[in-house]
C-alpha cells in the first residue's frame, strides 16, 4: 500500500493519512474502537462476526454534524472488501497484527517504528554523496 500525503494539509486524523475514501475511515476508526474495547485483541471469529455485522449493516457510527448534534448513522460495508481493502492493509502496515497460534488480531505499535524507519532511511539518502550518471 502506498501513502501519499501534503505535508501542508496533514489531516488529523491518522485514518484519513491511511485510506482513500471516507467509508474506509469510518470502517477502519470503527475496526479499531471495537477492538479497543475487547482489550485491543480479537479472535478469528469476532473478527468475522464483525464484518458480518457490517456487511448487514447493523453496526453504526455516532456522527457530530456542524450543529454538535450527535445522531446515530447505520453503516454497511461488504465482508469481503472488508478483508481486501480495511484488515489487510492495516496489517501490512503494522497497525493490527495476527497471531498465527493463538488466531486472534492485536492491535500493534509496528506502524510508528516503521515510520520512524522510513525518517531514517530518508535521511540516509540525504547524507550519501552524490553519483555521477552517464548518458549514451
Amino acid at each position: 500500500m502506498v501513502i501519499l500525503f501534503d505535508q501542508y494539509n496533514l489531516p488529523e486524523n491518522i485514518f484519513e493519512v491511511v485510506f482513500a475514501t471516507k467509508q474506509q475511515v469510518i470502517v477502519g476508526k470503527l475496526l479499531i474502537e471495537e477492538m479497543k474495547l475487547k482489550d485491543g485483541e480479537m479472535g478469528k471469529t469476532e473478527m468475522s462476526m464483525f464484518a458480518t455485522a457490517l456487511h448487514e449493516g447493523k453496526l453504526f457510527e455516532e456522527e457530530d454534524s456542524r450543529v454538535k448534534i450527535k445522531k446515530k448513522k447505520s453503516i454497511s460495508y461488504n465482508k469481503r472488501q472488508f478483508y481486501d481493502r480495511i484488515l489487510t492493509p492495516m496489517k501490512t502496515m503494522g497497525l493490527i497484527d495476527y497471531d498465527l497460534y493463538k488466531k486472534t488480531y492485536k492491535l500493534s505499535e509496528k506502524f510508528n517504528k516503521n515510520m520512524m524507519k522510513i525518517g531514517l532511511q530518508w535521511l540516509q539518502e540525504l547524507r550519501r554523496p552524490p553519483q555521477i550518471f552517464k548518458t549514451r
